[in-house]
C-alpha cells in the first residue's frame, strides 16, 4: 500500500521528515519512502548529516524497483563519499538488476575493493 505523502510533507521539520521515512521503510512502502526522502534531500542539499538518509533513498528507490533512480542515487552518494562500500554495493545490485551488466562489473570492483560484500 503506497501512501500519499506530498500534502504532509511541508508542515515536518527534516527530523520528522527523516523518522517518517524511516517507518515508511519499515513497513515496505518503499516508494512512499523514497518519496518523502527525496523531499528531505530536495530541501537540505548542502546538509553533510543526510548521508543515512541518502543511502536509505538509494535502497528504497531500489525496492521500489525505480533502478535508474536508485543508480543514480547511489552514484550521488559515492560523489560525497567514495568510501561509502555500501552505496557501491547498491549501485552494483541496481546495475545488474538493470541488465546493465558491464557497469555493473565496474561497480562490482569498486565494491570489492571497498570492502562490500556482493
Amino acid at each position: 500500500m503506497t501512501t500519499n505523502v506530498a500534502p504532509m510533507l511541508d508542515r515536518l521539520d527534516a527530523y520528522d521528515t527523516w523518522r517518517w521515512a524511516v517507518d515508511l521503510f519499515d513497513h515496505r512502502d518503499y516508494y512512499a519512502a523514497a518519496t518523502v526522502l527525496q523531499h528531505l534531500v530536495d530541501t537540505h542539499p548542502h546538509e553533510a548529516e543526510l548521508g543515512e538518509a541518502r543511502e536509505l533513498l538509494a535502497r528504497s528507490y531500489y525496492h521500489a524497483a525505480l533502478l535508474d533512480r536508485a543508480v543514480d542515487a547511489a552514484r550521488d552518494l559515492l560523489d560525497r563519499d567514495p568510501c561509502h562500500a555500501y552505496a557501491a554495493l547498491l549501485l552494483t545490485r541496481a546495475l545488474q538488476r538493470s541488465s546493465r551488466h558491464d557497469e555493473a562489473a565496474a561497480a562490482r570492483r569498486l565494491a570489492d575493493v571497498l570492502g562490500g560484500a556482493a
